[in-house]
């Protein structure tokens, strides 16, 4: 799954320079029109980068740190573009990674895209795809589900009756290895969408910290090996 990154505007010149930069990577783009849907959107699921129309999207500004407040989108890569208003100064201190300002010249957002994108896939890769997980629910009941990713702070997993998603969780699993390593830890749900959920770990053993941490790292070397290969 390659990257998925949002953009709040109502600007159609602003969302063609956008889809034409990311457009190039792969990257699924989703448009929201006001910050209130946008909020919204983004409370109920991880996304990788995030481009806000700061002055010409009523709230634009305010939901820079609103977005850094929500548990999934932490550390989403955010792009303020402002236009009188806002000072990119005050984008930036607002939690903003990188400002713009209006009229948008396509090789400067060239020259951030090329800085903010391997940023985005960086902190993608630390959201692996691995089946299966166990878990058991506030009743006792053990069910077995598909973890779409995982990172050290949570998981977001695929569910068929999300109904039985309550409470704090005992999560389970093995971390593959050449010798698969057991990885236990309690989450609670903090957003969901449709039949997704993200879970963030409120606890998670102390061997299974030092296992999870390996393992990613283990993955990102990996990408980082083939992704110098590649650039030779």
């Amino acid at each position: 799954m390659g990257l998925e990154c949002l953009i709040v505007t109502c600007d159609p010149t602003l969302l063609g320079h956008v889809q034409a930069g990311l457009g190039t990577h792969g990257a699924s783009l989703h448009l929201r029109q006001d910050a209130e849907s946008a909020m919204e959107f983004v409370s109920r699921r991880h996304l990788d980068g995030l481009v806000i129309d700061c002055d010409d999207v009523p709230g634009g500004t305010k939901a820079i740190p609103e977005v850094r407040n929500t548990p999934a989108n932490k550390q989403t890569l955010i792009l303020a573009v402002v236009n009188g208003w806002t000072s990119a100064e005050e984008a930036l201190d607002l939690g903003a990674d990188f400002a713009l300002s209006k009229p948008i010249q396509q090789t400067r957002l060239r020259r951030v895209l090329d800085i903010a994108i391997p940023k985005m896939e960086r902190e993608h890769r630390r959201y692996f795809r691995y089946d299966p997980v166990q878990f058991r629910n506030h009743l006792g009941q053990s069910f077995t589900t598909r973890m779409q990713n995982v990172s050290e702070g949570g998981l977001a997993i695929k569910l068929i009756d999300p109904l039985r998603i309550k409470g704090v969780l005992t999560v389970e699993f093995e971390i593959p290895s050449v010798e698969p390593q057991a990885f236990h830890a309690k989450a609670d749900v903090v957003w969901s969408d449709s039949f997704v959920m993200g879970l963030r770990f409120l606890y998670v053993e102390k061997r299974s910290v030092v296992v999870l941490q390996t393992w990613l790292s283990s993955l990102e070397a990996q990408f980082r090996f083939r992704e110098a290969q590649l650039t030779r």
